[in-house]
């Protein structure tokens, strides 16, 4: 039998932390050998991150933005170990950090974690292909719990590049993340995006095909945050041992071949 593949956790006393640390010690091919969090705080059975980057195969790291690029330059200055990054709301220069960390190491990043969710978008840019957008104008709600920060999601984010992706056009041309103010008719060809945040719910995704006399709409709602935990892991025993690269979650499910 193989050895188990050691993971250590980043933000291990966050709410995905403690989630994650859960789900990776009821699986007998994973070993959890090392938690971390900001240095500024303490914890039992808390180790400093070079101390569990010395340890682990791959680091699955839910935290910030800030810190998962600071990660991923550091693994990539040690050659090691790899990364499961599932930080949303990442900008232009961390989302270029991680690419450039991806030349060195293997990094598996995505906005979510979830097989129905990468589903989900694979359905909504068959549909923005087949429905002609001079007829079918595309909008996307979401709604997530009250300390979530980003806002629109990093899912919904992702489901609106597959629109635009459907499309083929560049989703910076064409979202449209508020209309506050705006006092104009929609723009044709816009992709809009609306955004709730309140209470405990874990994560909803509406995309909405809104044509004269009918509206097609594709969902999904998560109704447990231990789905994306699952993912993670699938994607943990992916992405250890693997080459160099920045991988997503329809790499881990084989979508792209």
């Amino acid at each position: 039998m193989s050895q188990p593949i050691r993971i250590a956790i980043a933000g291990a006393l966050g709410r995905m932390g403690r989630q994650m640390a859960e789900v990776v010690e009821a699986d007998s091919r994973l070993a959890l050998v090392a938690r971390f969090h900001r240095s500024d705080v303490g914890g039992t059975g808390l180790v400093s991150r070079d101390e569990a980057l010395a340890m682990a195969d791959v680091v699955i790291d839910f935290t910030t933005p800030r810190a998962s690029a600071d990660l991923a330059r550091l693994c990539a200055d040690r050659g090691g170990p790899a990364l499961v990054i599932g930080s949303t709301g990442l900008d232009a220069a961390e989302l270029a950090a991680i690419a450039s960390a991806s030349k060195t190491i293997a990094i598996v990043r995505s906005g979510n974690f979830s097989l129905g969710l990468n589903m989900l978008m694979g359905l909504v840019e068959q549909a923005a292909r087949a429905l002609d957008p001079d007829d079918y104008d595309v909008e996307i709600f979401e709604a997530h719990h009250r300390y979530k920060v980003d806002a629109p999601s990093g899912t919904a984010l992702m489901l609106g590049e597959a629109a635009a992706k459907g499309r083929g056009v560049d989703i910076d041309s064409v979202n449209v993340r508020s209309r506050a103010g705006m006092n104009c008719e929609r723009r044709h060809g816009d992709i809009g995006f609306a955004v709730v945040r309140g209470g405990s719910i874990v994560g909803d995704h509406n995309v909405s095909f809104c044509a004269e006399g009918e509206t097609v709409t594709l969902s999904h709602a998560a109704g447990d945050r231990s789905m994306f935990a699952h993912g993670a892991v699938a994607a943990a025993l992916f992405v250890a041992g693997r080459s160099p690269g920045e991988y997503d979650m329809r790499d881990v499910l084989g979508f792209h071949g």
